[in-house]
């Protein structure tokens, strides 16, 4: 019985400072920040590609790091991987008055955002990452977390080589976008309770337009859906993101939206041919972290004392926020702690909070604290700010 009982033990194959769950902006964000740190990380992503909805999900727009009105407000790493992800040129919405020239007036008008190449980031982000001494996982799943005290001591997984665990020596980091790890862990957690529309963007090639981008499908704001001004949608039914099962419906339905467009744009163009499909479902808002602070969309121009970096509303000019570090963990397990679209925020908020340039933020934030702390609730609140502030990122309003 006793050798029964030890060949089922999951082996221990391997330890860190911190641990990375999901490779998407937010994940390549807070493992950078991590590593830079000092600390040793470990990145755990499911699929073969970093950059989450940003690559493998095609939905390839890098949101304003601008208000709208002239002033850039996400810095630090937000603005490093957006000049990553035109190292080798834009697609399309170049930022030429951001970046090639100081027109105040025009900055006004244009807003800080590029359309960039999925495949060209990825590729990048994964060389920056290695570079900086990230060890990657790839096609590895977080099935369980281990815990004791109040504390994540071991992350299960899974992948090609069965499952094992890895050792925790100091902190988590949830990038999973679902909120997985809080999940797993047994904290608490909110879910989206008005679900997402159907997406079914891709990517082509024909002789007349060359690569182009077809967001086919809309993701709406909580508010429109709520007000009833929500866009035509593809289907009338919602997904809530969180179920195998309809994941893998959802993904078949996209699939045929994509291959119906496909077709009739090939009847008038015979060049046209797709490049490009998603190869992950593309889910907006599904499960987030309830946090020690939940954040509305009514705090824009508010000032937060511990603030870790600031963002705008990407679907309107003027709206500035600060993000608030206690939006980052909650009150169940002291080490663990979200970026991304899984932090604390209404449902009316998540919209604003889910892209890009806040995944950033919220990660080099999480990713730093990772490094000095195990307990998030008891970190050194100055320490935290003053080293985000010497790595580029400005916390207030009032400071831009």
């Amino acid at each position: 019985m006793n050798e029964l009982k030890e060949s089922i033990l999951t082996p221990i194959t391997d330890e860190c400072d911190c641990l990375i769950a999901g490779g998407g902006f937010a994940g390549i964000s807070a493992s950078l920040a991590a590593a830079r740190a000092g600390a040793k990380v470990t990145l755990i992503e499911r699929e073969y590609i970093l950059g989450g909805l940003g690559t493998a999900g095609i939905v390839t727009i890098y949101l304003p790091l601008c208000d709208g009105k002239g002033r850039q407000v996400s810095f630090g790493i937000a603005e490093e991987l957006l000049m990553l992800s035109i190292k080798h040129g834009a697609e399309d919405k170049y930022p030429d008055a951001w970046l090639d020239g100081d027109d105040k007036d025009l900055r006004k008008k244009q807003r800080f955002e590029v359309q960039y190449n999925p495949h060209m980031f990825a590729l990048e982000a994964e060389k920056l990452l290695i570079e900086n001494g990230v060890k990657i996982l790839y096609g590895t799943s977080v099935c369980q977390a281990s815990v004791s005290d109040r504390k994540i001591n071991h992350i299960i997984i899974e992948n090609k080589s069965g499952r094992s665990a890895i050792k925790v020596n100091r902190s988590v980091v949830d990038c999973t976008g679902d909120a997985d790890v809080v999940k797993l862990s047994g904290a608490k957690t909110k879910t989206f309770n008005m679900g997402n529309s159907l997406a079914a963007w891709y990517y082509s090639l024909s002789v007349s337009r060359g690569l182009t981008l077809h967001p086919i499908g809309a993701s709406d704001s909580a508010e429109d859906i709520a007000t009833g001004k929500s866009t035509t949608a593809l289907v009338e039914r919602r997904f809530t993101g969180i179920c195998g099962e309809e994941l893998s419906e959802m993904t078949q339905i996209s699939h045929s939206f994509i291959l119906r467009d496909i077709l009739d744009k090939k009847k008038r163009d015979v060049s046209h041919v797709p490049v490009t499909i998603p190869t992950i479902p593309q889910i907006r808002m599904t499960r987030r972290i309830d946090g020690v602070y939940t954040m509305n969309d009514k705090e824009m121009h508010k000032n937060f004392s511990d603030s870790v970096g600031m963002f705008s509303d990407w679907r309107k000019r003027g709206p500035v926020y600060e993000l608030p570090f206690s939006t980052l963990y909650g009150n169940d397990i002291d080490n663990l702690i979200c970026a991304g679209r899984c932090i604390s925020v209404t449902d009316d908020m998540w919209d604003i909070s889910r892209v890009i340039p806040v995944c950033a933020v919220s990660g080099e934030a999480a990713g730093t604290a990772a490094a000095l702390t195990d307990n998030f609730s008891e970190i050194d609140m100055e320490l935290l700010q003053d080293t985000l502030v010497k790595n580029g990122v400005i916390l207030h309003e009032e400071n831009l």
